[in-house]
């Protein structure tokens, strides 16, 4: 009889883990954390801030999105590897914050809300890319290393490649 070992144990879900790991110990993700943070919380009270809260389809709006986005933008510092996909949330609630003053019911469309969502709603939207991004690039780089290593495997020219490529 033959055991397995466990996905945990293997050697690529290590390898994803550590590279998920360093991605959110950069600054740079650590200050777009901090950043969608204080994001999420502003839109979550701008209604009272900026004083349009008699417009109460846009206030609990506002209120639920803005609490919603710190919370999706909220868990990369601890869990990077399985909330990264909510930065693709966290995108949609951005785009949903510029339209939102004229796509919820009632006359809420003021100056001041229009101008508020559509800032708000842009950072928003830019920090979700950001978060979203993250990975990519080093992706690439994983990428580029483990087709080298499979041509460094393969014999210096490997199979139809062609070495002036």
């Amino acid at each position: 009889m033959t055991t397995h070992p466990s996905i945990e144990q293997h050697p690529d879900l290590a390898e994803m883990r550590s590279r998920f790991e360093r991605a959110t110990t950069t600054p740079r993700a650590q200050a777009i954390e901090t950043l969608a943070l204080l994001t999420g919380l502003y839109l979550a009270a701008s209604p009272w801030i900026v004083g349009f809260n008699g417009l109460t389809t846009l206030a609990v709006c506002n209120l639920i999105t803005g609490v919603a986005y710190a919370i999706c933008m909220g868990g990369f510092g601890s869990a990077y590897e399985r909330t990264h996909a909510m930065a693709w949330c966290a995108i949609a609630i951005g785009a949903w914050t510029i339209i939102s003053p004229w796509v919820v019911s009632g006359n809420v469309d003021t100056m001041r809300s229009i101008l508020n969502n559509i800032i708000v709603g842009v950072v928003a939207l830019l920090l979700g890319l950001a978060m979203a991004a993250m990975d990519d690039s080093r992706s690439g780089l994983a990428r580029t290393r483990t087709r080298t290593r499979a041509r460094s495997a393969a014999g210096p020219a490997g199979p139809n490649i062609d070495p002036m490529r």
